[in-house]
């Protein structure tokens, strides 16, 4: 599953004419795929032979891995790189670490199968293998060192529904989903036909899965996985994978669940999907929704989960970025995908940033080729991210300070304190100017601009230009 909010042209699927299937589809399905169906507890029992030995550590653990409160993500697609090569990633880690970054998740670095495949990097023919057009473990690893030595954990994309049909897993028939006539099938809820479905019914299935997810944390030295298609992976095999994680005590870890069941979050998972946040951040900008649409969801996705957990927010990621296109198509313009930004990494959450979106990247990016980006162009847009946060690192009100929403037809007014931090925030959300009625609460009181240190002093209007955003501290 690569959204919950309609069914996304994802990570298993993108061809010309995949694409007018899978868009078909989705308005045939409502806008939402079928609910993953339960899976029976395990049953099999079948373990190898052999005497399973956790693999030698390599290098010293990461003990910089930030609180949940404190990251911010950045995604890296290694192939818009150029080189399209984790050394060609490497040469850019002080960029991506100049923006505020302290958490790394790269797209999935494994070996990508052949039989029946599209070239998605999502079907995986090796857990525990390279993808060679990327280098080798020796470039993985260094590259995993170099972030370590910038100050940001490294995360690895993780599939757990499926995997290629050549997989070196495939031959263990008990661990795959299989119809009445026992012939395996692709993963039952989903129309990736590229990739074999796994069968969680089968403990020796569960028990080479978490055994892949530790091989890579001893073996690469990796802070953590972003799942992928959590929702469609039974809760109780989430607890017993995190459970074991973290007997490793050397290492903090990172877990990302793509989804949005709460059962992800008691199973151990710090962060999950904001979904719905980045439909209604659409919406909004492309007019369809009110921009007061922003504070609902808001509060619906957060009163969604447990207290332990936190939404990743974003305005765009690598599902989205192929199938609704650029930023700046999304969010009309440079200046208003900033504003989004604005909301997306101050409302509530943490936010994420896709490589190509801190550049203004103007095309969709297919995941399944090269797409070389310009990380040269569009500076204004850059320096504009690291305001935004540098801002929100400053501010423990920005990150868990108590929130106040003020009610406009257009303009995104909220406030947040925690302790003598104050912080006010609004947003024009339309593609116009507009004139902002001050809060009463608001009224005749002294701020700084959080990005340029200068004086403003709120009255009783405030007038806004397309998309502006401000942002003020005491």
């Amino acid at each position: 599953m690569r959204g919950t909010v309609k069914m996304k042209i994802k990570t298993h699927q993108i061809t010309m004419s995949g694409l007018i299937l899978a868009i078909i589809l989705s308005c045939a399905g409502c806008g939402k795929k079928s609910t993953p169906p339960p899976t029976p507890p395990p049953t099999d029992t079948t373990t190898k032979t052999t005497t399973y030995k956790d693999p030698a550590q390599y290098g010293t653990p990461y003990a910089g891995v930030p609180a949940t409160k404190d990251m911010v993500i950045y995604e890296i697609n290694v192939q818009t790189y150029t080189p399209a090569t984790f050394q060609g990633v490497s040469a850019r880690l002080d960029s991506i670490k100049a923006l505020g970054v302290n958490v790394l998740w790269i797209m999935p670095t494994y070996p990508v199968g052949a039989l029946k495949s599209i070239n998605s990097p999502y079907c995986v023919k090796d857990p525990e293998g390279v993808n060679a057009n990327f280098g080798s473990l020796t470039d993985l690893r260094n590259l995993v060192d170099a972030a370590h030595s910038k100050g940001m954990a490294v995360i690895f994309d993780w599939v757990t529904d499926g995997t290629s049909w050549d997989s070196v897993w495939i031959t263990n028939k008990s661990w795959y989903q299989q119809d009445s006539n026992g012939n395996i099938i692709i993963p039952a809820g989903t129309n990736y036909s590229d990739v074999a479905g796994l069968n969680y019914a089968s403990t020796a299935l569960r028990t080479a899965m978490i055994r892949a997810m530790k091989y890579w944390i001893f073996t690469a030295n990796i802070d953590g996985y972003r799942c992928d298609n959590a929702d469609y992976e039974p809760a109780d095999f989430w607890t017993q994978a995190i459970d074991t994680l973290n007997t490793i005590k050397t290492h903090k870890l990172i877990y990302l669940a793509e989804g949005t069941a709460s059962a992800e979050i008691s199973s151990g998972f710090q962060l999950d999907y904001a979904f719905s946040y980045y439909s209604t951040l659409k919406g909004a900008y492309s007019g369809a929704q009110a921009p007061s649409a922003i504070f609902t969801t808001n509060t619906s996705e957060l009163n969604s989960i447990p207290s332990t957990g936190a939404k990743m927010r974003y305005i765009t990621n690598h599902d989205d970025a192929s199938s609704d296109g650029s930023v700046l198509t999304i969010y009309n313009s440079k200046q208003g995908s900033l504003s989004a930004f604005v909301m997306a990494a101050y409302m509530g959450g943490i936010p994420l940033i896709y490589d190509s979106q801190e550049v203004g990247y103007s095309q969709p990016i297919s995941i399944f080729t090269n797409v070389p980006v310009d990380y040269t162009a569009n500076p204004d847009m850059v320096a504009a991210y690291k305001k935004i946060l540098a801002f929100r690192a400053a501010h423990e009100a920005i990150k868990t300070g108590t929130f106040t929403q003020y009610n406009d037809v257009n303009i995104v007014a909220f406030e947040k304190k925690s302790g003598t931090d104050d912080a006010v925030v609004l947003v024009n959300a339309r593609n116009a100017a507009e004139t902002f009625n001050i809060p009463t609460a608001l009224q005749n009181t002294t701020w700084k601009d959080g990005f340029t240190g200068a004086t403003v002093t709120l009255g009783t209007q405030y007038n806004f230009s397309a998309y502006q955003y401000l942002v003020l501290s005491k």
